[in-house]
């Protein structure tokens, strides 16, 4: 029986880390926000590894946090141990990640969310989308209760119609054995949303005294922690270590003589997986020449003995995960507390949404997370983010909002589901980008926090704190491209042991700093005008006097699209009445329907020669209006 449980601007269907960001965004925008979801001991959870960030994700979660979001915050809140990956590449590459307490993370955000004015979090299965002349107008619980909405966000991750798999035994379950989301599925197919089937996994948790550590690589924090959040202060500590172990020959015999009993050989699994997280017995089939494979032992929080082995996702059966675990060094004893499993679910082709992630087919409807083909925390978090901004600005009557690539790597994420769609779960790397060095780790800020201001989830103090770190940078790259240095034997001596040519002659110290060889804080002896800047300050001097001209060449770039993208395509458009456009490109942009040139220059299937034909009838199109 169902009944009238009440009005919310906006409903969140899922309390994953699309959901999380989704429901606070648009609660702190000022909209009346109800989150719903299966388990109220499940909000955020971290069903795969407890950890936040890594390459290109760490960029994501410096982007969310300098946009005014969460997920920076909780992972400062909660680490157990942060490292800055890649730091003897390039600035553009430097990706920060930590290992995080997983139930303090879930914690943390659960009181979050309780705690903040505008929302309520529920927990009731979600049944049934309420849709009538192509808008959605509410949600129904399995329970009958029926609240009307102004707009909905579906954020279900892995739990629509989830079904696990360990070798030949199969069963209805969201991860970690939580409930399902059975009933939803129906509703949008009749909703007219399509739904296809991905696939991920998980490896086994083991216990940590059955763990053997004496021969094991340790592998160390950083000593220096560069936090998440722009707001973060104070010192913070590292109180875990990780460890590194190798599968070997006798793990891949283990693997290869009972392949056929795993489910992703079998066909029982009929899901796509992740390209760039495969399984231990994937991994084995597809690199067959290499003779072992890394492997991570990581806590999963301060107040458990259950440790997490990365990078041995299987779906074996059981009893042979056991068998191949335990031919790793250190593992020889290892003592299940969680088996390994695989698990398929129904998500939806991103080509369905526009660049808002408002659903192309229903109005008022938003789609965020693995639910719209991704995987990973931070790149559901991001989505979950947007989607929350968009939604609460419609319902406000204010225009959307859609990140460029130019300006983040959220907008890229987002650029590639709309415009490439996906055919296996989506990874954000920092390869997807061809602004690398201008979407740095160090400048998130810089890109996003003016626009989180203007949006308003940046509040009027850490805007000015902002303000103030920009102008400290300003004056002082000014002052370092003004100010020179006269040689001295104590400068040039400094510049030979780093091998690099003496003065001869006075040099500004910008041009000193662009030599390879020597950074920023080596000329601080040699320099008595040099202030006392914080940290990140002093990095992001040096970064944009160091890459100056390689930077200067992506900002050439990025002029020479603008006028691309800034060309905008209605959205009903009739393609099929442009002559001259090839049929794929036809079918491609009619599917897609990009919003600017700039986008539609980037679907597959669509030529130069298509953007020219384009741009000549769009021409003629205002010619005629003008006429």
């Amino acid at each position: 029986m169902q009944y009238q449980a009440g009005h919310i601007q906006i409903a969140v269907v899922g309390a994953g880390h699309a959901g999380v960001e989704a429901a606070l965004a648009a609660a702190r925008l000022g909209c009346s926000t109800m989150l719903f979801t299966l388990s109220l001991d499940a909000v955020a959870n971290m069903p795969c590894n407890p950890s936040i960030g890594g390459t290109a994700k760490g960029h994501l979660v410096r982007e969310i946090d300098a946009l005014g979001g969460e997920m920076g915050k909780a992972a400062d809140k909660t680490f157990l141990q942060s490292r800055m990956l890649n730091r003897g590449k390039g600035p553009a590459v430097h990706s920060l990640r930590a290992q995080i307490d997983r139930r303090a993370y879930m914690e943390y955000m659960k009181h979050t969310i309780e705690r903040q004015e505008n929302l309520t979090l529920k927990q009731a299965e979600i049944a049934q989308l309420l849709v009538q002349e192509g808008k959605v107008t509410g949600v129904v619980t399995s329970l009958g209760a029926v609240y009307t909405a102004d707009r909905v966000i579906l954020a279900t991750g892995t739990y629509l119609k989830g079904k696990i798999y360990v070798g030949d035994v199969s069963y209805q379950a969201g991860p970690d054995n939580q409930k399902p989301a059975d009933l939803l599925s129906q509703s949008l197919a009749e909703a007219g949303i399509r739904l296809r089937r991905f696939k991920t996994g998980t490896p086994a948790r083991v216990k940590r005294s059955s763990i053997n550590f004496t021969n094991l690589e340790v592998q160390e924090g950083d000593e220096k922690i560069v936090p998440f959040s722009f707001e973060t202060t104070g010192e913070l500590c590292n109180t875990e270590v990780c460890h590194i172990t190798y599968t070997n020959s006798e793990t891949h015999r283990v693997i290869m003589e009972n392949l056929q009993y795993s489910p992703l050989y079998s066909g029982m699994i009929e899901g796509i997986g992740p390209r760039y997280c495969p399984s231990i017995e994937d991994k084995v089939v597809r690199f067959a020449d290499k003779p072992r494979h890394q492997i991570f032992i990581e806590p999963m929080g301060r107040n458990t003995e259950e440790m997490y082995i990365q990078g041995m996702s299987s779906s074996l059966p059981e009893q042979v995960q056991i068998a191949l675990y335990r031919t790793v060094e250190g593992l020889e004893q290892a003592e299940f507390m969680r088996t390994a499993y695989a698990i398929e679910y129904d998500c939806i082709d991103p080509l369905d949404l526009r660049p808002t992630l408002e659903f192309m087919s229903v109005s008022g409807l938003y789609g965020a997370g693995q639910f719209n083909g991704t995987s990973g925390y931070e790149e559901a978090a991001a989505q979950g983010l947007i989607a929350g901004i968009n939604a609460a600005r419609s319902v406000q009557g204010k225009g959307q909002i859609i990140l460029e690539r130019s300006n983040s790597y959220i907008g890229t994420l987002i650029d590639d589901l709309v415009t490439k769609g996906c055919m296996d779960p989506y990874r954000m790397m920092t390869s997807r980008s061809e602004y690398r060095l201008l979407l740095r780790q160090d400048n998130a800020d810089t890109r996003l926090t003016k626009l989180g201001y203007e949006i308003g989830l940046i509040g009027e103090e850490r805007y000015q704190r902002f303000l103030k770190k920009s102008a400290l940078r300003d004056a002082e790259i000014a002052r370092v491209k003004a100010t020179t240095l006269a040689p001295s034997p104590e400068l040039n001596a400094l510049l030979v042991s780093h091998e690099t040519s003496p003065l001869v002659t006075g040099a500004r110290i910008a041009d000193i700093i662009r030599r390879p060889q020597i950074a920023y804080a080596d000329l601080a002896p040699f320099d008595p005008g040099r202030p006392d800047l914080p940290e990140a300050v002093a990095e992001q001097v040096e970064v944009e006097i160091k890459y100056e001209g390689y930077i200067k060449k992506q900002l050439d770039q990025v002029e020479r699209m603008r006028k691309l993208e800034e060309t905008r395509l209605a959205e009903d458009m009739d393609y099929g009445s442009i002559s001259g456009l090839r049929l794929e490109a036809r079918e491609k942009l009619l599917r897609v329907r990009p919003h600017s040139l700039g986008q539609a220059s980037r679907i597959s299937g669509v030529s130069p020669a298509d953007i020219s034909v384009l741009i000549i009838y769009l021409e003629q199109q205002g010619r005629e209006t003008d006429d």
